[in-house]
């Protein structure tokens, strides 16, 4: 028995919030890994359960009651109540125990699965909802509650018929009564699946292949994040307690939709039952050879990031992971499509048609690709299901697992038909689908279970698979673990000062934000962009790198410089990088000290996930600084509230950076200007100029550090000088037509 951990099993060390200024470097993210990649949990709560304790109603201190919160009714512990509190729990609110059991548990224990509440053995009922609870994780079933419960409603509506029999004569029969109240509903929705203790027991207790539970190992991954703890049991097949995920399932999956808070490691935990489910397919003797699982991202960047970790996973158990290419062949396309496309260009000429035919076999030759996994954005892969423009898409007979990351983007009217299509294709009946986000409304459930129900309609599926929700933390809310600051900078000339002085912090005025590179700077449009880089680029003087230390990254550029400056920024050769939302959702970069928004977010989703770019892990020391100007201030109050309610969350209770009369003095957006905000941005910043009023804005909303003036000069002298060039031209043109055009010779 090691006695150092038994004196020390209750006792939570922390830091203190006030370090000094010598000390500062310590709490940034760039620093290194956090010790402990959890958001939220209760440490008494899960030192009760490790030490065997059942927490029950009426004991002192540690009863179990409802709390309803922004996602409904949750059964919490009275210790707790404050979600997403920093889990320093006064080890006084730990119960006594009988001291030689404990000492048997401690010899006994997984080291592991001690630390986060939880070991080898069985669970009871209580234990999992204890500590589901403690780490804020929630587990519901969107189907039908008569599908759910079929029973329920004939046990409750028997005796309310008999009462109405009796009063039919004297009144007008009534509608029938709901027997269950929203509340009650939700409540009996609720799932308690036995949560993950260490990423030991995926080899020990769900049986994962003995490779990926290595490659997991080799990652340096042993404490799982809530999202994983919650999920991968689901995702691995376990049963819950109150209702079997098995049921109806012929594999023991359900269809699952996620919602964590940014860097929590979702990928992570869709990743390993991917791959695990394509292990035990090929060691079932299958001969088929293809496509099995599909991952839908909305970015190139993201797809990569995914593909690489993907690789580390997969290395050595024959796994093969792939990113969609252009020219990649993923189906072998019918004959009656070719014939189609020859009929269509029958009237081409003859060399039309040959050149057409050379490029349709070069594209013939590439073989059908034999990935297992697939990574793709949507458009490159409805593209390459329907080649050679065909009428209806090709299918994807072997996809088993289709995993849309950032669903609520995929989903969104932007990718929704293409995502949909893909989702269509894949035909085969076992199809899994998972849809994981940090954002996620109640729309994206609704299209969820209205095409999952299409789906099963025109397959001829009777009995549907399970469709659960797993939600940790407090839904669509900014993480807790990273400093916000809402900063008012009155005009464009406002915010390029303001990031100036974070850029050079001794140079102006003394201010409490200190970030240090490496950070994100995210704008509206491209061409803000673009302005913003030549403005900053000699801001970094020639001894620290120059202006090769900041950079730009969008669109617009092509898939190899993108990749370069990814790379640079990721080596740390590239300091600060301007950026368009291209980078908002998913990336992750490791060590990010702060994020900048020197354009607003166009809604409070997008907030949430560009300021998620730092405190990844749970990293401490993010920054995420927001310049807003007069033609912002309709815009902000939603952006506001999430900074007020994760610094509530974080416990914040000094100088917070949204005040209560800022909040009550900002307006209200209409849902129609929600809408337009969604869509184009702030008006003042739109790239597009439609009459001279918009370009009378533009100019005034532009990004430059020179005054009207200047611009003005600026403009005289350039066109002084094109004038001056003009007639040095025409007075040229006419000499030459003065002048005889052939030449005489010389004279004798």
């Amino acid at each position: 028995m090691d006695a150092f951990k038994l004196l020390t099993r209750s006792t939570k060390l922390k830091t203190s919030s006030n370090n000094p200024a010598g000390n500062q470097s310590s709490t940034l993210p760039s620093t290194g890994k956090a010790s402990n990649p959890q958001l939220f949990r209760n440490q008494a709560v899960l030192d009760d359960v490790n030490q065997g304790r059942k927490r029950k109603r009426g004991d002192g201190g540690s009863s179990v009651r409802e709390y309803e919160g922004r996602n409904g009714v949750e059964e919490v512990d009275d210790a707790s109540v404050d979600f997403f509190s920093s889990g320093n729990t006064s080890a006084g609110t730990v119960q006594k125990g009988n001291k030689k059991k404990d000492e048997d548990k401690e010899d006994s224990g997984n080291e592991d699965g001690e630390e986060n509440g939880d070991g080898e053995g069985d669970m009871d009922d209580i234990q999992c909802r204890t500590i589901l609870n403690s780490h804020k994780i929630k587990v519901s079933d969107l189907r039908d509650f008569e599908e759910i419960h079929p029973h329920v409603n004939t046990v409750q509506t028997e005796e309310p018929k008999r009462k109405k029999k009796k009063k039919e004569k004297k009144s007008q029969p009534q509608p029938e009564e709901t027997q269950l109240s929203k509340k009650e509903q939700k409540k009996a929705r609720r799932l308690f699946p036995r949560p993950l203790g260490s990423f030991k027991e995926l080899r020990s207790r769900y049986k994962i292949s003995r490779r990926l539970a290595e490659n997991i190992a080799e990652q340096g991954f042993t404490v799982p994040t809530e999202v994983q703890l919650g999920s991968l049991p689901l995702l691995l097949g376990e049963e819950t307690i109150g209702q079997k995920t098995t049921e109806g399932n012929s594999n023991g999956q359900p269809d699952l939709l996620v919602v964590a808070p940014t860097g929590s490691g979702k990928t992570l935990a869709f990743l390993i039952p991917v791959i695990n489910n394509i292990v035990k397919w090929h060691h079932e003797g299958t001969e088929e050879r293809g496509i099995f699982s599909i991952v839908i991202a909305p970015t190139k960047e993201l797809a990569g990031q995914i593909v690489n970790e993907g690789r580390k996973l997969v290395a050595g158990s024959g796994v093969k992971i792939t990113m969609m290419k252009k020219g990649m062949r993923v189906v072998e396309h019918d004959q009656n499509g070719d014939a189609d496309v020859m009929d269509e260009r029958s009237d081409k000429s003859e060399s039309e048609s040959d050149s057409e035919e050379e490029g349709k076999k070069n594209r013939s030759k590439a073989p059908v690709t034999k990935s297992d996994i697939l990574v793709t954005t949507p458009l490159m892969l409805v593209n390459a299901l329907s080649a050679n423009r065909t009428k209806s898409m090709a299918t994807l007979p072997l996809v088993r697992n289709l995993v849309l990351d950032e669903a609520d983007v995929l989903l969104d009217p932007l990718f929704r038909e293409q995502t949909l299509d893909i989702w269509r294709s894949c035909v085969h009946p076992n199809l899994r689908v998972s849809l994981w986000s940090a954002t996620m409304g109640s729309n994206i459930e609704d299209l969820t279970k209205s095409t999952i129900k299409e789906r099963n309609d025109t397959s001829g599926i009777t009995k549907s698979n399970p469709l659960y929700r797993l939600v940790v933390g407090l839904k669509d809310s900014a993480i807790p673990n990273i400093n916000h600051k809402l900063i008012y900078a009155g005009s464009e000339q406002g915010k390029l000062l303001g990031l100036r002085q974070l850029l050079h912090p001794t140079a102006g005025p003394s201010t409490d934000v200190r970030l240090r590179p490496p950070f994100l700077i995210f704008t509206q449009t491209i061409p803000r962009a673009v302005a913003l880089h030549s403005e900053l680029r000699y801001d970094i003087p020639p001894e620290a790198g120059g202006s090769s230390r900041i950079a730009v990254l969008h669109s617009d550029l092509s898939d190899s410089q993108r990749s370069e400056i990814m790379k640079g920024f990721r080596k740390g050769e590239i300091w600060i990088l301007v950026t368009t939302d291209l980078l908002a959702r998913g990336v992750d970069f490791r060590g990010i000290n702060g994020v900048v928004n020197y354009d607003i977010p166009n809604s409070a989703a997008v907030y949430v996930h560009r300021v998620g770019r730092t405190g990844r892990a749970g990293r401490e020391g993010g920054i995420a600084v927001t310049y807003y100007t007069k033609e912002d201030i309709p815009y902000v109050k939603s952006i506001a509230n999430i900074i007020d309610v994760s610094e509530k969350a974080r416990g914040k209770t000094g100088d917070k950076s949204v005040q209560k009369w800022l909040l009550d003095a900002l307006p209200d957006l209409k849902k129609r200007d929600k809408k337009e905000l969604k869509k184009h941005g702030v008006k003042a910043r739109q790239s597009t100029v439609k009459n001279a009023k918009d370009e009378e804005q533009h100019r005034k909303t532009r990004i430059s550090t020179k005054s009207g003036y200047e611009r003005r000069m600026e403009n005289k002298k350039k066109g002084a000088i094109s004038a001056s060039k003009a007639r040095k031209t025409r007075q040229m043109e006419d000499d030459g037509e003065g002048s005889d055009s052939s030449w005489g010779g010389l004279d004798d």
